[in-house]
């Protein structure tokens, strides 16, 4: 008979590193079990992410599943950058070439929807497009510096704009508010002439 499972849970530790803590403290499972395991598991994988896939039965006995690294983690190690680029259609943070992408591709391929190569490096291509890494020999990389400038130009005027707007804004509050004190003022002014009469 099966044993009933009451929940999966996916996590990523740094391999070789995993410790009891609050991440794995909500599953149930003896936590010291767990990261031997692991870590024993991942040793040979250096310092890198390392996706799980906890499941935890009823009896709080647990089994889990390995994955390769994060694609992201991949490409930023490939392109030799810190982050991939907080926007993409105005800044390229770094370039790999298609070779770096074929590898990463075929690294990758064990967990992708897809056992095609070709149909693996087009995934972890939009994932570096998005990232803002250009691949030379796949992408056409001047004219991706030349949409990036027209990008930053065009962030630029949409910036100038609403500082342009807001300035008006508040130009035209503060004539409101002047406005609305001088009519405010002006009955008052005249009261006061009335009850000196």
């Amino acid at each position: 008979m099966a044993k009933q499972i009451v929940r999966v849970a996916k996590l990523e530790f740094n391999a070789g590193q995993a410790k009891p803590g609050p991440e794995l403290a909500g599953l149930g499972i003896v936590m010291p079990e767990f990261t031997k395991q692991f870590n024993d598991q991942t040793r040979d994988r250096g310092s890198e992410p390392v996706p799980v896939e906890i499941t935890i039965y009823k009896d709080k006995s647990f089994t889990f599943k390995l994955f390769t690294a994060p694609a992201a983690y991949k490409l930023i190690q490939a392109a030799k950058i810190q982050k991939g680029s907080p926007n993409s259609k105005t800044t390229i943070a770094g370039t790999i070439t298609v070779k770096q992408l074929q590898e990463i591709a075929e690294y990758k391929l064990v967990d992708l929807n897809t056992d095609n190569v070709k149909q693996a490096m087009k995934i972890i291509a939009g994932t570096a497009k998005n990232m803002g890494i250009a691949i030379e020999g796949w992408d056409d990389i001047e004219k991706l510096k030349a949409d990036a400038i027209e990008a930053q130009k065009a962030e630029a005027r949409a910036h100038a704009m609403e500082e342009k707007l807001a300035e008006e804004i508040k130009a035209a509050s503060e004539h409101k508010e002047f406005v609305e004190a001088e009519v405010i003022k002006k009955p008052t002014e005249s009261n006061e002439e009335n009850g000196d009469k």
